[in-house]
C-alpha cells in the first residue's frame, strides 16, 4: 500500500512562519546581569533583564497569534 502525498498540502503550508522570542529572553537576562553587576547588584539586574525578555517575547508572541 502506497501513501499518495501528491493531493495532500505539506504540512504547515498554508500557515505563516512562527518567530522565536526566546532569544530575547535569553538577551535580556545576559545583559541585565551584566548591567546589574557593573552597578553592583547582579541579582535585580538578572530579574530586570529576565521580565523585559519575557515582555518582548509575549510582545512578538501576540504578534504572531494576530496574523494566523
Amino acid at each position: 500500500m502506497q501513501n499518495d502525498t501528491s493531493k495532500s498540502p505539506a504540512r504547515g503550508e498554508d500557515r505563516p512562519p512562527v518567530r522565536g522570542g526566546g532569544v530575547f529572553m535569553a538577551l535580556g537576562t545576559l545583559a541585565g546581569t551584566i548591567i546589574g553587576g557593573l552597578m553592583g547588584q547582579p541579582s535585580i539586574g538578572f530579574l530586570a533583564g529576565l521580565g523585559v525578555g519575557f515582555a518582548l517575547h509575549g510582545a512578538l508572541w501576540y504578534m504572531d497569534s494576530r496574523k494566523r
